[in-house]
């Protein structure tokens, strides 16, 4: 095998069946570095708690759909390590330490939180575990002694405060961390359905698992360029998320539909057709691999285990540093 150029942690939390956001935004890179880095792909499911803690009976469920699409996109357990981060223990213990030196106003100033907070209308119900989370996060990052942090530019704050958090620990006791970077993703924004991020929260997702008839459905009731009325009419691919999809998934064909398009020649609801034409097309092999997956459950439960155990050894090595950087050996 080549030599590895370092290490990468990446991870999602457990809410179910992924999508094509999911697929664009991480999971396409996250194949690409499996053959050229050692990658830890974290099962997140402390950080369901965050916000959806009254769920919890969900969480194991959410975890085997969510794995058997790591699976059906070609993720690899043989060159990654697949792992829930609940049963590798030293994320709570480094999340611990990590707090007790990181300052509040680290946590009070992420734009994610405010941007979470808004979102979910939380006002001033805002649980310990959600203010903590970046914490936690950098946790996850820094137990693996990571160099890079798959993410999207939505993501780049947390892996700069990891850095943060990094030098200050280092500052304080001894170079244990190496400071990781942010590698950002090739599409770091899908639309749903509606026009907004695509999102299971908002019902604007078109799922990876998806059959052909879902899929038609889903497409058909895209948002396009409200000044196209009926077929004749002019559009404007470039504010179109029909046009949008078929810059990602229909490459070959984007030339003559924005063409088409822009002359009235390309009605709407044939773009519609031509992009879930394109779309079965990727996702007739994934759902296939999906299948194969689906008819063996113990195997996925296999995979897991076996990649929390590999990760627990790593985790426990960075956990004896810290230890004897910060002289807690006895």
């Amino acid at each position: 095998m080549a030599q590895r150029k370092g290490i990468i942690l990446s991870g999602m939390r457990p809410t179910g069946k992924l999508h094509l956001g999911h697929l664009v935004g991480a999971l396409d890179n996250w194949i690409k570095l499996q053959d050229t880095y050692d990658c830890y792909f974290l099962v997140a499911d402390y950080h369901v708690l965050t916000t959806g803690f009254e769920k919890s009976a969900e969480i194991p469920g959410n975890i085997h759909e969510m794995v058997l699409d790591w699976l059906a996109v070609g993720l690899d357990p043989e060159r990654a390590k697949f792992l829930i981060q609940s049963r590798v223990i030293q994320h709570c213990e480094l999340n611990l330490i990590l707090g007790m030196i990181t300052p509040m106003p680290w946590v009070e100033r992420n734009p994610t939180i405010k941007d979470m907070i808004a979102d979910m209308g939380l006002g001033g119900k805002i649980h310990y575990g959600l203010m903590g989370y970046p914490i936690l996060q950098a946790a996850d990052i820094l137990l693996y002694r990571a160099d890079l942090v798959p993410v999207g530019e939505d993501q780049v704050a947390h892996i700069e405060m990891t850095r943060e958090i990094a030098r200050r620990f280092n500052h304080l006791y001894s170079s244990v961390f190496p400071e990781p970077r942010a590698k950002l993703t090739r599409v770091s924004r899908l639309p749903g359905t509606d026009g907004r991020k695509m999102s299971k929260s908002l019902g604007n997702s078109i799922h990876i698992s998806d059959d052909d008839e879902n899929v038609r459905q889903k497409v058909r009731r895209m948002v396009t360029d409200p000044q196209k009325v009926r077929r004749g009419d002019p559009g404007r691919p470039e504010v179109c998320s029909v046009y949008a999809y078929h810059q990602i998934f229909n490459k070959e064909e984007t030339g003559e539909i924005a063409e088409n398009c822009r002359t009235g020649a390309l009605g709407c609801v044939d773009c519609k057709a031509k992009l879930a034409g394109a779309l079965g097309k990727v996702l007739d092999p994934i759902r296939e691999r999906r299948g194969e997956f689906e008819k063996n459950p113990d195997q996925v439960r296999q995979i897991l285990s076996d990649g929390s155990a590999a990760a627990s050894k790593r985790a426990g090595e960075t956990m004896r540093l810290v230890r004897e950087a910060m002289g807690m050996v006895y």
